[in-house]
């Protein structure tokens, strides 16, 4: 009898880290769905399965879910990992735009939970990994929407993979770095930018610009996304890559007063 491969929904696959980490479940043994809002614009990857969707429909998202189910047969590991950005200061971005951040990078990770859980669960397994950041740990300035966006899914994951592990199935969280991706390219600008905050931002941009220009490549995220979907024993958090290790060690071990002067150094801001 052949064997069934296990597979993997991965929502954000058409570049960057979504793309690199289909391709690296399908080198692991994984029949891998790959999403992305515009499949027409999106070039073939061997192995990989693209599917229409838009995590903040919720339309979208059922018809999706029942769709791989449909073909599939089963979701073994869902990647969460569609997302944007959000650049400006906190009082530059109009409530709306914070309000469309939430509900791709919050809200569409638990659309993707509600639908998929209920699969895994009948089964008694699955792994459900989402993508955070070292912002879902540290603040960053004149990124606040999206920082807030992160920690949320930090709270969220940790407290849903109590809720499941007794039913076979872990919430993981993997962290990235600064990744060389177009998220700050192709992240929004304030909609009501203010001139108080005008050089200082401009500073800020000029930071995150050369930290993702030399930042880690997306298959070091890659890696650590298939190590949470393959490991034995998962941890709940996976550090990806070294730059987010140094992250990590900063925010548990830095006394408050120097962890505060480091995060104001890294941004060029006075005091």
């Amino acid at each position: 009898m052949t064997k069934t491969r296990p597979v993997a929904l991965v929502t954000g696959a058409s570049s960057g880290i979504g793309r690199e980490t289909a391709l690296a479940l399908v080198a692991a043994g994984f029949d891998v769905v790959g999403t992305s809002r515009d499949t027409s614009r999106v070039a073939p990857l061997g192995g990989v399965t693209f599917f229409d969707l838009d995590v903040a429909g919720d339309e979208s998202v059922i018809a999706v879910v029942q769709r791989v189910v449909d073909r599939f047969g089963r979701i073994d590991v869902l990647v969460n990992n569609a997302g944007v950005g959000s650049m400006g200061a906190a009082e530059e971005t109009s409530l709306a735009q914070d309000q469309s951040v939430f509900d791709i990078n919050v809200f569409g990770v638990m659309r993707m939970v509600k639908e998929v859980l209920p699969h895994m669960r009948a089964r008694g397994r699955g792994r459900i990994i989402n993508v955070s950041s070292v912002v879902g740990f540290l603040p960053q300035p004149y990124m606040a929407a999206y920082s807030a966006s992160k920690h949320a899914i930090e709270g969220y994951t940790e407290s849903l993979d109590h809720e499941v592990r007794e039913l076979g199935v872990r919430a993981l969280i993997v962290e990235p770095a600064y990744t060389r991706t177009g998220f700050e390219a192709n992240s929004p600008r304030p909609d009501r930018p203010l001139d108080v905050y005008a050089k200082l931002r401009r500073a800020v941009d000029r930071v995150m610009t050369e930290a993702i220009r030399d930042g880690d490549d997306p298959a070091v995220v890659a890696k650590a996304i298939v190590a949470a979907a393959t490991d034995a024993k998962p941890k709940l958090r996976y550090a990806a890559g070294p730059m987010a290790g140094r992250a990590t060690a900063l925010r548990r071990f830095a006394p408050a007063g120097i962890f505060d002067k480091q995060i104001r150094k890294m941004n060029k801001l006075a005091g």
